[in-house]
């Protein structure tokens, strides 16, 4: 009997998994707490995959996969979950992998930021980064420190986004949510027309390109407190990448432009929680005098050191994160090690804790 997609997905909703894998030649997958865990059935055929495709993927998008070999959407099941999908060509066959996208918006606390990061939330205006690899719950995060300002101060929220993922109802504020391709053609575009539209805070999903950087730091420059996302995996890395996105001549501009309107860089990774699920461990740095000054002087490689000494402003580095899930009996000391920014020093630390291997 052929797989359906809404069988697949109330496994994917009932067993809590991250993500649904749907591949010629394996049976549909699970992604749980990080591993790959196949549904027990028969591997999937080009036509099952094609026919799953197309139960859930709309015209425009069916189009654009036959264009473009491949497309990103987001769907809704029913009442039961919200998914982001992505199909594409493979081996001249169809793949399918669908992210669910959790129903409850999650508190600041709840997906473990300290306390602290809310003040930097209530800031009038500068810029937020969150960064991380793809996985990381970079989205998910975001969307608690938007619901956070939505429900505690009044004002104009802007998100651009590929695709919407949270939506995010009226509270406080008003929040124009706009997903590239359907509501606007770029996120550089889309950037630089909401400061046309009154806004106070906006987030742009992806800083993926000089224009949409400029535009984002003119617009934390200009008044307004800005959000953005990257791929990097260290305070230090955030900074070296949006400088190295520009040309040499406009390289020390922006670093003044930096040092003065980033507000904090929080990278994060997730790591598998003893006993199952996924905690995320943060890197928090707060852009003090002396962060500032490193940064407009073209010393990040001291960034580190600063984070390591600023605890009373918020800051911590990754490892130290770690260390603490682990004396917290969150993660094992084995998944410390390898999400460590040093494991040789993230080994001794464990060992000096008395909490080895």
């Amino acid at each position: 009997m052929p797989y359906e997609i809404n069988d697949l997905l109330d496994i994917v909703v009932e067993q809590n998994a991250s993500d649904l894998h749907l591949n010629v030649g394996q049976p549909p997958t699970l992604r749980i707490s990080g591993d790959m865990l196949p549904v027990d059935g028969p591997a999937l055929s080009p036509d099952d995959t094609e026919r799953l495709m197309k139960a859930i993927t709309p015209p425009r998008h069916s189009e654009a996969l036959a264009r473009d070999c491949g497309a990103d959407f987001g769907f809704t099941y029913l009442d039961k979950a919200r998914f982001r999908v992505s199909v594409f060509k493979t081996k001249q066959h169809i793949g399918v992998v669908l992210r669910q996208i959790p129903n409850k918006l999650l508190s600041l606390r709840e997906i473990g930021l300290p306390d602290k990061v809310r003040e930097l939330l209530e800031r009038p205006r500068g810029l937020i980064l969150v960064t991380g690899p793809t996985g990381s719950g970079k989205t998910t995060t975001l969307a608690s420190m938007v619901n956070y300002i939505n429900e505690t101060r009044s004002g104009h929220i802007i998100t651009i986004e590929d695709p919407i993922e949270y939506y995010h109802p009226h509270k406080q504020c008003i929040v124009t949510q706009r997903e590239i391709g359907v509501d606007v053609p770029s996120f550089s575009e889309a950037t630089r027309r909401a400061l046309r539209q009154d806004p106070d805070i906006l987030l742009v999903g992806e800083m993926r390109d000089l224009e949409t950087m400029e535009a984002a730091i003119t617009a934390a420059e200009t008044g307004h407190l800005v959000f953005g996302t990257l791929h990097t995996n260290s305070a230090a890395k955030t900074v070296d990448r949006i400088v190295d996105a520009f040309p040499a001549n406009l390289k020390e501009m922006i670093r003044t432009q930096l040092s003065s309107t980033l507000v904090a860089s929080i990278s994060q990774t997730l790591c598998k929680r003893v006993g199952g699920g996924r905690v995320a461990a943060f890197e928090i740095m707060v852009n003090t005098s002396a962060v500032s000054a490193l940064i407009r002087d073209n010393k990040t490689f001291r960034i580190t050191s600063e984070i390591q000494t600023g605890a009373s402003h918020g800051m911590i580095t990754l490892d130290a994160h770690l260390l603490s899930l682990v004396a917290r009996k969150q993660i094992a000391p084995a998944e410390a090690l390898s999400r460590a920014h040093d494991p040789a020093a993230m080994r001794h630390q464990l060992a000096a804790a008395g909490l080895g291997m």
